[in-house]
């Protein structure tokens, strides 16, 4: 049996099947693999599956199940998962889209469009659950367990009956695993049996009468007709390593775009942290998010320039709007198809909105034999109560809007832009970091701050994932559905920096025009493996203020 390696730095809770005088810390490294995400049950669970023989994507499907539980009102059952995975014996990544669709019904989306969308959290704008079908798919398409195994470490979790709820999501689960049981043929045949028990069969039932009765838009048709979307990922290269993304159905080719843009500086020469190196990244993030607020949509409903977005030819002729002695004032997004650095504008509203937002989650996994997953769970509930079924819904149709001739425009059946955004970076063509951040609009902002610490300065995990961070509200509040997208504008110039970043660099960015602001809380909740290439150990950390956990196996 393989020891897991363990720290103690902040208070967790005895995970399940923990041996006596056992706990999961923060940070942790080892061989035989490693897992880093929230509440350290859950961890737990996924560590339970690697000791078992499970790979990562076992370990990840255990881990996002019981993040359900254990980290729920950040993530629940009826959420949604975008993850990217790093396939040894295909030697690739894909991306896998776990995100719910708005509603299939026309007179559902016209009442939306005539009356807005909800944008304080309502059952109507739940979007189908997306996070049962891509635990289940992730283990078909990539895993070696059953789906009883892998739900086995949240089924105990339940079976503590903390919450009124859980007996209620235990039964469901366990009608899954029966399904499973029953169904003859394969290990993936019985899967999608288990599968087809919640979007097709009884458990969809349930779900179709509760959301009748609670005046939801959703029907069984829209759960039958639910798919996760295996994808390639949007992929960039970063000074000799590639960094993968999810596609524009997330904010994810954000951080790409800001890579590109950097890529022409010399942050090293700069000094983390310095006035320039700081301001560098945010007007360059400025950039990217005034083009993921103009051109980033469900690709299969509108036709998004990625590749353009990408280009060499965009990049050099966006990168010297750049002006290193002021920081900008302006939304400025560009015309990539044309090649012009700035299109038309309509400016910014200069109100900041109030709309509430729930935070997400973290996972991070990678096994011994070379597999890696990265996932950022959510659900986004704002008052949305599990139903008889155990299930709760999300909000995140409010991540679309009703602005004519907007990519993001909500239509039937399309998917929202999210903001979740895991991360995987590969170089030489193998694995060698995965992060995943929790934290609305701030998620790619904070992944770019760890990843350069890694990158640029050589950090790490331990130290990158607690080092002080920035970030900027110079963009559009995702969760905003406003139609009109300039009074969706958060706060132009915004500055906000960990109280740790010293006076005299706070005094030289204001001077340069950033609306500097100060933090003592952690901007975003990071989760990072690193893997050695040379030794194959894994070092895995999680920001511990923001109570984030890491276990990893010897």
């Amino acid at each position: 049996m393989h020891a897991i390696l363990l720290t103690l730095v902040v208070a967790a809770a005895q995970p399940p099947e923990a041996a006596a005088g056992e706990a999961i810390g923060w940070t942790a490294s080892g061989s035989g693999g490693a897992v880093a995400a929230g509440h350290a049950d859950a961890v737990a669970a996924g560590i339970r599956l690697l000791k078992q023989g499970g790979n990562a994507a076992d370990a990840a499907a255990a881990t996002l199940f019981a993040l359900a539980v254990t980290d729920y009102g950040m993530f629940a059952i009826g959420g949604e998962i975008p993850l990217l995975i790093y396939d040894a014996k295909g030697r690739e990544v894909k991306s896998l889209s776990g995100v719910g669709r708005a509603p299939l019904d026309p007179q559902a989306i016209a009442w939306l469009d005539a009356h807005g969308i909800p944008s304080r959290g309502s059952m109507k704008a739940a979007p189908a659950p997306g996070a049962v079908d891509l635990c289940i798919t992730l283990l078909r398409l990539y895993g070696t367990r059953s789906y009883a195994e892998a739900v086995a470490p949240t089924l105990e979790l339940l079976d503590a009956h903390e919450k009124p709820w859980h007996a209620d999501l235990a039964v469901t689960l366990r009608k899954l695993a029966e399904a499973e049981q029953r169904a003859l043929g394969t290990r993936e045949e019985k899967l999608v049996a288990a599968r087809d028990r919640f979007y097709r069969g009884d458990v969809a039932d349930e779900l179709d009468a509760w959301y009748k009765q609670v005046g939801a838009f959703l029907r069984k048709r829209d759960l039958e007709a639910h798919r996760t979307l295996v994808e390639d990922p949007v992929s960039v290269d970063y000074r000799g390593y590639t960094i993968h993304k999810c596609g524009p159905w997330t904010q994810g080719p954000v951080l790409c775009q800001a890579l590109r843009l950097l890529e022409g500086l010399d942050l090293q020469g700069m000094g983390r942290l310095s006035p320039d190196y700081i301001h560098a990244v945010t007007e360059a993030l400025k950039l990217a998010f005034a083009d993921r607020d103009a051109y980033y949509g469900d690709p299969e409903f509108v036709d998004v320039p990625l590749r353009a977005l990408l280009s060499d030819e965009y990049t050099r002729i966006r990168r010297p709007l750049i002006d290193m002695r002021a920081a900008s004032q302006a939304r400025r997004p560009g015309d990539p198809l044309k090649l012009q650095a700035l299109r038309a504008s309509g400016g910014t509203s200069g109100v900041e909105t109030n709309i509430p937002v729930r935070d997400t989650t973290t996972c991070v996994v990678a096994d011994r034999w070379g597999n890696v997953v990265a996932a950022t769970p959510s659900c986004n509930l704002l008052g949305n109560a599990p139903g008889p079924s155990g299930v709760t819904q999300g909000n995140r149709v409010r991540c679309l809007n009703t602005t004519p001739g907007h990519p993001n425009r909500l239509e039937p059946g399309k998917r929202p832009r999210v903001t979740l955004t895991p991360t995987l970076v590969t170089l030489h063509g193998k694995p060698v970091i995965a992060i995943s951040v929790a934290g609305g609009d701030l998620q790619d902002q904070t992944t770019l701050n760890v990843l350069l610490g890694r990158i640029e300065f050589g950090m790490m995990p331990d130290e990158a994932v607690v080092a002080p961070r920035f970030s900027t509200d110079h963009q559009e509040n995702s969760f905003d559905p406003n139609p009109d997208r300039q009074a969706a504008f958060v706060k132009a110039g915004s500055l906000q920096v960990s109280e740790t970043i010293p006076d005299g660099v706070r005094s030289e960015l204001a001077k340069r025009g950033h609306k500097v602001t100060i933090t003592k809380r952690p901007i975003a909740h990071p989760v990072m493996i690193l893997i050695d290439r040379d030794s194959g150990k894994m070092h895995a950390a999680g920001d511990p203020q923001a109570r984030r956990h890491a276990a990893a196996i010897d």
